[in-house]
């Protein structure tokens, strides 16, 4: 047997095809473990994964999740605010411009974030599992989500900053993190689920086996060549169970409620982070029907939503919707249900998971988070271009959101909605 460190990476080379127990246990005793703790090799590699924790039940649980599969766990908090030397103790590194990332000196339990709490409890989980944890500042990172949410919001169209934040943030620097530290696995505790064996084109991203808490519409944008280096603790568990999992492994945020709002907007104020983010100015405008009829004067366009139905400043003898926003003119154009319909969408900036497809094939869309994938026949049009026509007219089709295409519950890629 062979056991030697690159960086702090441990590789185990056992003689012949076995591992026999005796080997393992001079293995254990070599790298001070107890023999009780199992571990996982993969081809002769004591395997590391680097999960994202973020002080929530799902990425605790996770942790010990991927603890008991075997795997050595290192837990990375992203944080996101500015810089506190009072709260961060001084610890937060900013993210540079190179490949490799910083290693935030974690002996403090005060990490800065966008919610000090929620550091803090990531930090409790991590010494209670007894992993590794770090804290990287990705505060210009999060800066350029912080961009497009506003510049989408002041340009008539809604955002959707936790698909931005998966596709920029979550699981390439988390990536770039991983290789630094000699990691071959990311994970996350998002519900969703990585099939490496039922497809024959390589690994494939599918829906979470509870699809309340389904979340791979916010996974589409994710870089196809990561797939397979992916873990999704959670996907295969129901909510309930995950939770009942980290009270019976003594974790305390067990209990612990699910976020609701964006992370750099804890106090769910969207129009006063775009204000305060990008200064006042005069978006004030007319409210219209769909014959062009002012019925109304709205404060300003970008507190409005494609679909939104209270809160829109005029009464009428029966509901009303927000059909269309016209950033250029300033208008909110107001109409009925059957005005919301739409049977055809078109979408850019594509990604695809799966390679090889048709320019034209049937599938399953889904145009927001909480959405039943819909029966649709999809056109590629000039590889970067996507038409989707559905079966039956939609409601609430938002550009700047994004369209998600399904083969039954495997994702195929997705595109924003124009």
């Amino acid at each position: 047997m062979t056991v030697f460190a690159r960086g702090s990476l441990y590789i185990y080379r056992p003689n012949g095809v076995h591992r026999a127990t005796e080997e393992r246990n001079t293995l254990y005793s070599r790298l001070g473990i107890p023999s009780g703790v199992l571990l996982r090799f993969d081809k002769g590699v004591f395997v590391r994964v680097v999960l994202a924790m973020s002080g929530g039940v799902d990425s605790s649980a996770a942790a010990h999740l991927l603890q008991e599969q075997g795997y050595d766990v290192i837990g990375l908090f992203m944080r996101s605010g500015e810089t506190d030397s009072e709260q961060a103790g001084g610890e937060a590194c900013a993210l540079p411009s190179g490949d490799l990332l910083p290693v935030v000196n974690t002996r403090s339990h005060k990490q800065g974030c966008c919610s000090a709490s929620d550091a803090a409890d990531a930090r409790r989980v991590a010494d209670a599992l007894d992993i590794p944890f770090h804290a990287l500042n990705f505060q210009d990172a999060f800066g350029r989500i912080k961009d497009y949410f506003a510049d989408e919001y002041l340009a008539g169209r809604t955002p959707n900053p936790c698909v931005m934040c998966n596709n920029w943030l979550k699981f390439g620097k988390l990536w770039d993190f991983a290789r630094q530290v000699g990691a071959e696995r990311i994970a996350t505790g998002h519900y969703a689920q990585i099939d490496t064996e039922n497809f024959t084109d390589g690994p494939a991203l599918v829906r979470g086996r509870d699809f309340t808490k389904d979340q791979s519409y916010v996974l589409f944008g994710i870089d196809r060549n990561l797939l397979g280096r992916i873990l999704f603790p959670c996907g295969d568990y129901d909510k309930p169970d995950i939770r009942e999992h980290a009270k019976s492994t003594g974790l305390r945020v067990h209990d612990k409620p699910d976020s609701q709002e964006i992370c750099f907007i804890p106090d769910n104020d969207y129009m006063g982070f775009v204000e305060k983010y990008r200064g006042e100015a005069d978006t004030s405008g007319e409210l219209v029907d769909t014959a062009g009829n002012v019925v109304g004067q709205h404060d300003g366009f970008e507190r409005y939503t494609i679909g939104q139905r209270k809160r829109l400043g005029v009464t009428f003898g029966s509901p009303r919707y927000v059909v269309s926003i016209e950033a250029d003119s300033k208008r909110v154009v107001i109409g009925t249900k059957d005005d919301l319909a739409r049977t055809e969408l078109e979408a850019d900036q594509l990604n695809w998971l799966k390679e090889g497809l048709p320019s034209h094939f049937s599938c399953r869309a889904k145009i927001r988070y909480r959405h039943e994938p819909a029966e649709a026949e999809a056109h590629i049009v000039d590889g970067n271009r996507l038409r989707v026509t559905f079966a039956e007219p939609q409601y609430g089709v938002a550009p700047g959101q994004a369209v998600v295409l399904y083969d039954d519950d495997r994702v195929l890629g997705g595109g924003w909605i124009r």
